[in-house]
């Protein structure tokens, strides 16, 4: 692919990521909120996508969290629907919603919001395998706005990728 969005880094990771869901007859799903798409815009990149990528929703704010993904919505209104629990709940849902084994779920901030009490940039991403949590962790970017989103994209696919390359066949 000749398109500076895609590294050269991030395309040898999402080869990597191909090869070990080909191998292992399992497929990717992602519920984003923060990254808006950008993480399902990267895999769909790979070479042979069809074969790993079953999909992925958008839910940007607290409401489609609770419709789509069955957050609990008190619980996602409270925290403005960014938490670690509801990365997790987006990375089970996607797997659910997508009949995938892996999922990825991601919620945060791209840019401060002080009027609501927001004044950090960071996002929450979890990753799923076969029921099992294998990420639940704190991003905080060195940019903000729409590079923010593009960095929480990438540093998804390199954690998912890392696990997948010490993991087991």
């Amino acid at each position: 692919m000749n398109n500076e969005l895609i590294s050269k880094t991030l395309s040898n990771q999402l080869e990597l990521i191909k090869k070990f869901c080909i191998q292992n007859g399992e497929t990717i799903a992602t519920a984003e909120s923060v990254t808006s798409g950008a993480i399902q815009f990267m895999l769909s990149t790979a070479k042979e996508a069809q074969q790993i990528y079953q999909g992925g929703i958008t839910v940007y704010n607290s409401a489609q969290k609770a419709i789509h993904v069955k957050a609990d919505p008190v619980y996602a209104e409270k925290v403005k629907g960014v938490s670690s629990e509801l990365s997790t709940q987006l990375a089970r849902s996607a797997c659910t919603l997508f009949r995938s084994q892996i999922g990825i779920g991601i919620t945060g901030f791209a840019t401060p919001v002080p009027e609501e009490g927001i004044n950090e940039v960071m996002a929450y991403v979890s990753i799923m395998r076969n029921g099992a949590l294998l990420v639940n962790e704190k991003l905080v970017p060195k940019s903000k706005g729409p590079a923010a989103q593009w960095e929480f994209a990438e540093n998804a696919i390199h954690r998912l990728a890392n696990i997948l390359s010490n993991t087991k066949h």
